[in-house]
Order: structure tokens, then sequence, then C-alpha cells
């Protein structure tokens, strides 16, 4: 996916860059990119305050101990939209590039390598969740041993940032360049098929795998509480039930909301990654057209999208986002005020 994105912006300099196989070229107007850069832009403005916002309503609701992995998702939800605002308001100012400060400006700025860098750790800590969760639906009693020690999950927020990191900066560097003053990223490969290789292996490692840990693993969980809801039905007690309940009931608000995260970023990120397949295995060269420009903006906007989830769905985040409502407060004030007011005048 990376290597493609970065192709495809560099393309629309209205250049042609010979590197070995590789020819590309595009015959979109200066019009169409200058549209997409600014909406780009815009959207990620949006995405870091509301990303922001509902970071602050989990640390605000106490969250950030209960549910650290999750924090942690839109923490990095959060440094990836303000890595996509800069790079945006970079490539808007049309900077010549010149030394080793604009081969670096190029090769982790306009590359677009570090909003990837934020995305792909992002989507591995999102698999992290996921399995967790599994784990502690299915098995319960060994996620206590498993799951118990904070080092695990530390081990698991460390790795998406590792991974992520080694997965661009090894491809990045190699095959950039600056010419001309102009950046051109993942452009300089040996030959076609290691581009489509490493296609390949980006396409099945960051979505078919993690899709895959998606529907496994919340299949299983779906199976356990199904059953585990009929158990209860069968062995009504009046009062553990109230307990297991709500125990519940927690347990499916955290799963509906991880779930419905997880189906957005199978269904936003899967029209980039078929155009960037097409593209890679197309002997043809590129054009840029409104069917990169649409893709691309729907998987950017993935990040934005989440928060509205967390606020809608994710109980603790909601209650302390209508807290902070102006009329919310009024209403809520003057309510008191007139059961205070009540109070003074029984008394009396």
């Amino acid at each position: 996916m990376t290597e493609d994105s970065g192709s495809v912006v560099t393309a629309t300099t209205g250049m042609t860059q010979n590197t070995g196989e590789n020819t590309m070229t595009t015959s979109s107007p200066r019009g169409i990119e200058f549209y997409f850069q600014c909406a780009v832009l815009i959207t990620g403005i949006v995405e870091t305050g509301c990303n922001g916002l509902i970071l602050y309503a989990l640390v605000a609701s106490k969250q950030h101990k209960k549910h650290v992995l999750i924090v942690h998702q839109n923490a990095l939800d959060l440094l990836t939209c303000l890595f996509i605002v800069v790079i945006y308001s970079t490539k808007l100012c049309n900077i010549y590039l010149t030394g080793s400060l604009g081969y670096f400006l190029c090769t982790l700025v306009l590359s677009e390598s570090l909003a990837w860098w934020g995305t792909i750790a992002s989507v591995i800590n999102l698999a992290s969740i996921t399995v967790e969760r599994y784990l502690k639906v299915v098995y319960p009693v060994r996620s206590k041993k498993w799951l118990g020690k904070n080092w695990t999950i530390y081990l698991a927020m460390g790795t998406a940032w590792i991974v992520s990191f080694t997965a661009n900066v090894a491809i990045i560097f190699p095959t950039s360049a600056v010419m001309d003053g102009l950046c051109y990223p993942y452009m300089i490969w040996k030959n076609g098929a290691l581009r489509i290789v490493f296609f390949i292996w980006n396409f099945l490692s960051f979505y078919v795998l993690i899709i895959f840990i998606f529907v496994f693993c919340y299949w299983r969980i779906l199976v356990v509480i199904r059953r585990q809801a009929r158990v209860m039905a069968d062995h009504n007690a009046a009062g553990s039930s109230a307990a297991q309940t709500g125990l519940n009931h927690i347990q499916t608000n955290v799963i509906k909301t991880m779930v419905i995260v997880s189906t957005l970023y199978t269904v936003s990120w899967l029209p980039a990654y078929v155009y960037y397949l097409l593209i890679s295995l197309s002997p043809h060269p590129i054009h840029l057209d409104f069917t990169y420009y649409g893709s691309a903006f729907l998987a950017f906007s993935y990040m934005c999208t989440n928060p509205f989830i967390y606020a809608t769905k994710f109980d603790p985040v909601k209650r302390v986002l209508v807290r902070m409502i102006p009329w919310k407060k009024t209403s809520q004030q003057a309510t008191v005020n007139v059961i205070n007011t009540g109070g003074t005048n029984m008394n009396l």
C-alpha cells in the first residue's frame, strides 16, 4: 500500500521518471491535486481535534487504567492525524528540495511515511485489542495469568510501534530520491517484481491477516457470549444474575465498539488497497483520476470516524462528553436548583 501511495503522490508533479521497469506519468490537472490536498488537510485538522477530545474523555473517565490499549489506539489515531496535517501543509507549500534536508523532508514528510507509520501501528494495535478481548472472554481464567501483568500490554504497544517503523523505514530510504527539487518516493526499484512482492506482503500482512484476526476472534467471542446467556437463563438466581448482567453489559459494550471500529477499517481501506493492487500489476503508466482521490480520501477519513464511534458507543466517553455540552450543564444545574428549592420548602 504505502509504496504505491508515495508513487502516486509523486506522479502528480506532471513529470516522467524512468526507474528501471517502472515508468510513471500523469495527465491529472493540478487543480484536482490541489483540492484533494486541501480536503485532506481540513479533514486532518478536524480529525486531530476530535481525537484529542476523545482522548481527554478517556482519561477523564479513568479508562486509561482499565482499557490501556483502547486509549493507546486513540493516541495513535491522534498522532497520525497530526502527521497528516504536517504532511499536507508541507505539500501545499511546494518547497524546492535540495541537500540532505531536502532528502529527509522527502523521505519522512512528502512521502507520507510518517502517516503510514502511525496508520500501520494503529492497525496492529487494533488487532492487539481484538486478541485481548478474545482472551478475556473465551479464556477468562488463563487470560488473568497471561494479561495480569502490565508488561504484556506494554509489549503489545511497543510491538505496534516497532513493526510499523521497521516496515516503513526499511523501504522508504532505498527507494526514494530527490531530483530537480522534486521528491520521488518509493520509485527507485531494482525491478518491477520486487515492487509487486513488497505490495503483496504489505497487503497480506496489514489487511488480510488483520481482517482474519477480526473475524475469527469476534466470531468466537459472540459464540461464548451467547452460550453464557443461555446458561444464565437456565440458572436465573436473582442476586448473582443482576451482578453478572451488569458485567456482561460492560463487556458487550466494549466489544460492540471495537467490532464497529474494525468493520470500519475493513470498509474504508478496501478501495485503496484494490486500487493500489491494480496499478502495481498494470504494465501501463499510471494516470491519476477521481478513483485514486476518492479511495485515498476515504482511507484518510477513517481516522476521523473513530472518535464519533467512541463518542456514541462507549458509555464512559459519552458521559464525559455530555457533561462538556454547555446547554446540558445549564439544564442539569436548573434541575439541581429545583430539587434544592423543593427540599428547602419542605423543611420550612
